[in-house]
């Protein structure tokens, strides 16, 4: 009897079991911070009342198209050659410093070859850009070229610590999109290029003005069935599109045919992306990229028939 109290005295101490805390996923930006994908790291710099933001990863565009060494002491016909073959990619920007390049790199040493990403926003009270540097540039001669009013770069403001220049003084994060978790479940995957959209896009602005009175009745009704969206994301890269329209959409599927059944776009989407995959649970969808550059007209454009508003 006592060899079994003892056993229950035992047993009774054992250590209880301790279960690893798994953190929750951030659902908000507290900062920037630069070890994030660019189209993460942007949103503690886009003010709240924005409705567009447009990223393009200009470091990621040097590593797909084997230019990842490619910095100031790289030849000139080197150099030229990147930027010849940007155009055949899905980059949302050709670089807001190009046009004022040669200026930069005579007057500044500094060029569009220094700047890792850039991003801009609009809305109805809203527009700005702005230009992450590589960590080894030297920010007084940014400010300098800033100083001088060389073309965008006029009335900027430099960012000495965080290597950034904002076309105006960026606002307190509280007051940015980074306070929003539905846009920030929507970003932060690897890109060529990024857009984000608040809302959906109106019908006329999709398949040309006119056309939603001439639909047949399977398309109007196609149309009609359609859930609210509040937002999404297109993440653009060499052979695959990312389309992000938030969790637990019914709908997934429905949008992602849509372009099946509705009048052709400009270009034609189905010659852009195709082979359309959805994930109702995530709400995502997945598309083959074919052609790149047209991939990104039809996005700036805002032709995508799977952000169309129901109607």
């Amino acid at each position: 009897m006592l060899a079994g109290v003892l056993l229950l005295a035992a047993c009774s101490e054992e250590p209880k079991p301790v279960h690893q805390k798994v953190p929750e996923p951030q659902v908000v930006v507290t900062g920037y911070d630069a070890a994030k994908e660019p189209s993460a790291a942007v949103l503690a710099l886009v003010p709240a009342d924005a409705t567009v933001l447009e990223v393009t990863d200009f470091d990621q565009l040097r590593l797909v198209l084997g230019f990842s060494t490619l910095d100031e002491a790289t030849p000139a016909p080197e150099r030229e050659r990147f930027w010849r073959r940007l155009p055949r990619t899905a980059a949302l920007s050709q670089g807001l410093l190009r046009p004022v390049d040669r200026r930069l790199r005579s007057e500044f040493a500094v060029t569009q070859d220094d700047v890792a990403w850039e991003a801009s926003w609009s809305g109805p009270d809203a527009r700005g850009w702005v230009l992450a540097f590589h960590d080894d540039v030297a920010m007084a001669a940014v400010r300098r070229a800033v100083e001088a009013g060389v073309g965008p770069l006029a009335g900027a403001v430099v960012d000495d610590d965080r290597h950034l220049v904002t076309s105006t003084q960026p606002p307190a994060v509280e007051d940015t999109w980074g306070t929003d978790p539905a846009l920030v479940a929507l970003t932060g995957g690897e890109a060529v290029s990024t857009y984000v959209e608040r809302g959906c896009t109106p019908f006329d602005t999709v398949f040309g003005a006119g056309m939603q009175a001439q639909l047949a009745a399977a398309p109007a009704a196609a149309l009609r069935a359609l859930d609210e969206l509040e937002a999404y994301s297109v993440a653009l890269g060499t052979e695959l599109v990312t389309v992000q329209l938030g969790e637990k959409r019914k709908d997934a599927f429905d949008r992602a045919r849509l372009a099946d059944v509705m009048p052709p776009t400009d270009p034609e989407f189905a010659l852009v992306m195709s082979r359309a995959v959805a994930d109702p649970a995530s709400g995502r969808l997945g598309y083959v990229l074919a052609d790149p550059p047209a991939a990104a007209k039809l996005t700036r454009e805002r032709h995508l028939p799977f952000t169309v508003c129901p109607g």
